[in-house]
């Protein structure tokens, strides 16, 4: 039903591809607030260019250098509603869900079950391993993390789930009529899209099974449950708490977190654990509630 409210055959690909050259192109543009700070700081503050990733991530203190990591987000959100509203003639609710509205109990329960995972797994592995953490709390700093991470997080993942579970999936639904392929195509390329994260080039294209796991759970959920409101909940408290809680060296994340890991990374068993054991028992538990059924039908059927 989901993937059925994207059909048309005036929705050829090519429209697809156009549209994706377009949010690109806004996000690229949301880009330049960021490049305009570095060109002042250089030219009138003395600093050195940066010349790789990881010099630009340490390059501003911590919460400005968030604020305008996460501010082409907002640029790209508008970029989506120009080319389904224009390109497509969609409404944006289309790409969202099959429900009349946006069902935010939802999104709070996806929001709250894997906030709390991700607070209590923190926990323990703070006190099972407490010389891999430093404390990093700075009252003010944080306060002004939390305004940043409130405000604009919850963007930065929506885009990313409007993109891949909601434009791209319909896209390749388009394309191939059937469920398994715009399933299997978006979850790649989200994990591809990350291949530029700094966790990437720290610990190894091993880290790549979580991100496209976590495509995969995504995309599932969205196709199951006839809309991306799980997969909103989840992707903003992933990213808001952990932006908040703990923050390293060379994650994607500079912030003035709760905890620092001060560990040597390296991709283990920790990687793969979640994909293989703990995404499951999400999914059991959200197949429970939501009475969900005919997984081969709404996961891999062919699309009238």
């Amino acid at each position: 039903m989901f993937l059925q409210q994207g059909i048309s055959n005036k929705n050829k690909f090519w429209k697809y591809i156009l549209g994706s050259i377009f949010i690109i192109g806004a996000s690229l543009l949301g880009q330049l607030p960021m490049l305009a700070a570095i060109l002042f700081q250089t030219m009138f503050q003395g600093k050195i260019y940066p010349t790789n990733d990881a010099e630009i991530m340490h390059f501003f203190d911590p919460n400005l250098n968030l604020f305008l990591l996460l501010i082409s987000f907002v640029f790209a959100l508008g970029g989506i509603y120009f080319v389904v509203r224009l390109l497509h003639h969609q409404k944006l609710l289309s790409i969202i869900t099959t429900r009349k509205r946006i069902d935010w109990r939802r999104v709070l329960f996806s929001f709250l079950i894997w906030s709390l995972f991700t607070i209590v797994s923190t926990v323990v592995m703070f006190y099972l391993n407490p010389a891999d953490f430093e404390i990093n709390f700075q009252l003010i700093p944080f306060l002004i993390l939390v305004v940043i991470a409130i405000l604009l997080v919850p963007i930065q993942t929506s885009v990313e789930e409007l993109i891949f579970r909601g434009y791209l999936m319909q896209g390749f639904a388009n394309l191939s009529k059937n469920k398994w392929f715009p399933l299997l195509m978006t979850s790649c390329i989200f994990g591809i899209m990350h291949l530029s994260n700094p966790e990437v080039s720290k610990m190894g294209n091993i880290v790549m099974v979580y991100y496209i796991g976590t495509g995969l759970l995504l995309g599932v959920i969205t196709l199951m449950d006839d809309g991306m409101e799980l997969a909103l909940g989840f992707h903003a408290a992933n990213n808001l708490v952990g932006a908040l809680l703990v923050t390293s060296d060379w994650s994607a994340f500079q912030t003035y977190s709760v905890f620092k890991d001060v560990s040597e990374p390296e991709a283990g068993f920790d990687i793969i654990f979640p994909v293989i054991v703990i995404y499951p028992i999400l999914l059991f538990i959200f197949g429970l509630k939501y009475n969900w059924s005919g997984w081969k039908v709404k996961l891999t059927g062919k699309i009238e």
